[in-house]
């Protein structure tokens, strides 16, 4: 579900409490070990697990003194952040 092209994290599919938890791991490793764009472009549905994640990552990212910026954010998911107040702390791509 993570695909590696360089600095570039590609999501695929569902990102729900049912498949996130195998992705903790490897994206925090990623993120560490590197600056990272995330692309969503290619999420098929997200819940709140899906933000989560990403700020698992970003936390990751930040402590190691990398810097972690999302692109491609569906729409379902940024209006999720919009409802809980976190969408002005999501890093999207300009």
């Amino acid at each position: 579900m993570i695909a590696s092209e360089g600095e570039v994290l590609r999501l695929e599919g569902p990102l729900t409490m049912a498949t996130v938890a195998p992705l903790l791991e490897e994206g925090c490793r990623a993120a560490a070990a590197a600056d990272r764009v995330v692309d969503l472009s290619a999420v098929t549905v997200a819940d709140s697990a899906a933000l989560a994640l990403l700020f698992a990552w970003l936390r990751s990212a930040r402590a190691n003194g990398r810097r972690l910026v999302l692109r491609g954010v569906p729409a379902g998911l940024q209006s999720l952040a919009v409802l809980y107040g976190v969408d002005g702390l999501l890093p999207l791509d300009a």
